[in-house]
């Protein structure tokens, strides 16, 4: 079946039921632009009829896009949410354009750009660096197979979003957002606060409209944190929807990439983009669902924060006010030795698998395994290790191999934990199809000297990456200009369930925050609250 055979459903339904018109609205304290098409606030859905129908090309969208990343993120509020730049960008719109004249799009997504967290390869001149300064030559001329997806789908790769250097997976005493590359994200809302990691510069970038949608990976929140906290939708899919082939790894078991943008038709767009337009989650998209539905409220996973639950019991009553009926569940048991195990299969995994990643990288790179880059690090400790340092990394050259009972017997306990008497006894015992929680808690303030300084975790995003099953966040509402969402999670392979409620829920509300880049959150910005 060709790409314009399979996408073609999808743009039907989108056009039909979306009734998709072009934003434009910009954000506090800019100045209009004067380019023919303004991107603040747009949704990736609205991009797409905007191209369609001719309201602009997609030689304008790029120069668009280009140009908030150097007004923006460059210079303004200096977001570093951009590693890099793809020098063929406008080259690739215009290729576009030529198609589109010729009614030969390949896809919706022709001619929209994408930027990829910088631990995604993509074959453009670019390298993939994950962060760090050893990989700083690191271009493969490699597409992963998500980003031949979007490429064959006519989209474009925009440029790298900065990232936690090496996923978030160096240290215990971290400070997510920060490579030595790209420096510290912030974010767009309250520049003070965290951008959460690892896919910190994705979300920012999405939430500051620096292109249509960001393309995170995620072992354990790194889709879901970074995009409630930014204030987007972000798509953690069932694990092995999307293969990890050219992707920098963690934990094979885990890993997985995600698309994350501004609504939940838009993450549907991408994930079929893709996956090659296979499964139509566009096309499929349909709100009604939850009426009727039983929804499992996770009531365990709330934290101490009043503002925080008071936005999450709004979130509640809009599932409810949709039709959907609420079931509570007060309660989850985790043994006591699941953290330690989950942290041993990480490092078991990481060794092994980052080795392999290493030594098969076509490119001229100064390390071929985990001992060179512990060893890199070491030499470059001024650099590399300016803010913190790399337990994580030594930890794991000392971790069980992955033939060993001991890592063979941790998997098998986190993966009970989090399938068998996680989700699935969750949504079996309980007799619901979905459960909702929140996404995570607030932000808190970046802090360069402390490390990563979080408030009691809210949410239960861990069961749904651990197990490898799908997990949707979708914004819910904002605390003193701080973003939260809520989470949508179900079993495996309930991607298409969750894009639907999810959907469902954003028409409850009044979707993506516009960041307004306060410089900090103060007492007059509580009053009220």
């Amino acid at each position: 079946m060709s790409p314009s055979r399979k996408y073609s459903l999808a743009a039907i339904v989108l056009s039909a039921v979306m009734s998709l018109q072009v934003s434009a609205h910009n954000h506090a304290g800019e100045k209009p632009t004067k380019d023919p098409v303004n991107v603040v606030a747009m949704t990736l859905p609205e991009i797409v009829s905007g191209l369609k129908t001719g309201q602009f090309s997609s030689q304008d969208l790029t120069r668009a896009y280009l140009q908030r990343i150097e007004t923006v993120d460059r210079s303004g509020p200096t977001l570093h949410a951009i590693i890099s730049l793809n020098s063929s960008a406008m080259k690739l719109a215009k290729k576009s354009d030529m198609r589109r004249a010729q009614g030969k799009e390949k896809s919706p997504l022709d001619g929209v750009p994408f930027l990829l967290k910088d631990n995604i390869e993509s074959k453009d001149l670019m390298a993939t660096t994950a962060g760090s300064t050893a990989l700083i030559d690191n271009v493969t001329g490699r597409d992963s197979p998500l980003v031949a997806g979007l490429r064959d789908s006519g989209a474009i790769i925009l440029g790298k979003a900065n990232l936690s250097q090496w996923a978030n997976f160096r240290s215990s005493h971290s400070v997510s957002g920060w490579s030595a590359v790209g420096g510290l994200v912030k974010n767009p809302h309250v520049l003070d606060r965290q951008a959460c990691g690892s896919s910190s510069g994705s979300a920012a970038a999405t939430a500051a409209s620096l292109a249509a949608g960001t393309v995170g990976t995620e072992t354990n929140g790194s889709i879901i944190c970074p995009s409630q906290v930014n204030g987007v939708v972000g798509l953690k899919p069932t694990h092995g929807l999307l293969p990890i082939d050219h992707i920098v790894p963690i934990a094979a078991t885990q890993d997985t990439a995600g698309p994350i943008t501004k609504s939940v038709a838009g993450a549907a767009l991408m994930l079929d983009g893709m996956t090659g337009w296979q499964n139509n989650y566009a096309g499929s998209l349909d709100a009604s669902v939850v009426k009727g539905m039983r929804v499992g409220v996770l009531d365990f996973a709330r934290n101490d924060s009043p503002r925080l639950n008071a936005q999450f019991d709004a979130a509640i009553a809009r599932m409810e006010a949709s039709g959907a009926t609420i079931v509570r569940i007060e309660s989850n048991d985790t043994p006591p030795e699941f953290g330690r195990a989950s942290r041993l299969v990480l490092g078991s995994e990481f060794k092994v698998f980052l080795d392999a990643y290493l030594s098969g990288s076509p490119a001229d790179i100064p390390i071929r395994s985990l001992a060179d880059l512990v060893a890199f690090n070491k030499e470059n400790a001024e650099v590399e290790q300016a803010i913190f340092g790399q337990d994580i990394l030594e930890s794991s050259l000392e971790s069980p191999a992955m033939d060993s009972d001991t890592y063979q017997d941790a998997l098998a306990l986190i993966r009970k934990t989090t399938r068998d008497d996680g989700i699935d006894a969750l949504l079996r015992d309980h007799d619901v199809q979905v459960l909702m929680g929140p996404s995570g808690p607030v932000s808190p303030r970046a802090d360069v000297v402390n490390g990563d300084v979080w408030p009691a975790w809210a949410g239960a995003g861990s069961m749904a990456a651990i197990s490898g099953y799908p997990n949707l966040t979708v914004p819910m509402g904002t605390i003193a200009g701080v973003p939260v969402g809520v989470s949508f999670m179900s079993g495996r392979g309930a991607d298409a369930l969750l894009l639907s409620v999810g959907l469902a829920f954003e028409k409850t509300g009044s979707g993506s925050p516009v960041p307004q880049y306060k410089l900090s959150v103060n007492a007059e910005d509580m009053r009220g609250l």
